[in-house]
């Protein structure tokens, strides 16, 4: 019977949540603030991760920036740590990207409800406009 995962995906998903914990209580960088890890992509032979962050105030776009140099500084002591903690014979460089789906996802949301309101306003004219 096949696995259900690869390794790749497994270590992925622990490493998700060990940079999630160390950037939560070991990085003390201010600029970096409220962070949330919310997907890690890893290489198949597991040398590098994509770890995809979002910022709690996020529509502040300098303060996102900021917020991603500061984790790029921070990458080597952040793997260091995740070396410690995970029993990995090579411990992924991590690179951050800001992660926009979260940020795409609410517009698109609202686009839609905007347009729904729009929609029924305009029915409501209508069946007043023909009685």
């Amino acid at each position: 019977m096949a696995r259900e995962f690869k390794r790749a995906d497994r270590v992925a998903q622990e490493l998700q949540k060990e940079v999630a914990v160390i950037l939560q209580r070991e990085v003390k960088d201010p600029r970096i603030g409220m962070v949330t890890v919310s997907d890690v992509e890893i290489s198949s032979d597991l040398a590098y991760a994509k770890v995809f962050v979002t910022f709690l105030f996020d529509s502040d776009e300098s303060a996102v920036e900021q917020g991603m140099k500061a984790l790029h500084k921070a990458a080597p002591y952040i793997r260091t740590l995740v070396g410690k903690a995970m029993r990995l014979r090579i411990v992924p460089e991590l690179r951050f990207e800001y992660d926009r789906s979260l940020v795409e996802g609410m517009r698109m949301s609202n686009l839609v409800s905007e347009a729904v309101r729009k929609d029924k306003l305009r029915h409501t004219d209508d069946e007043s406009g023909e009685s």
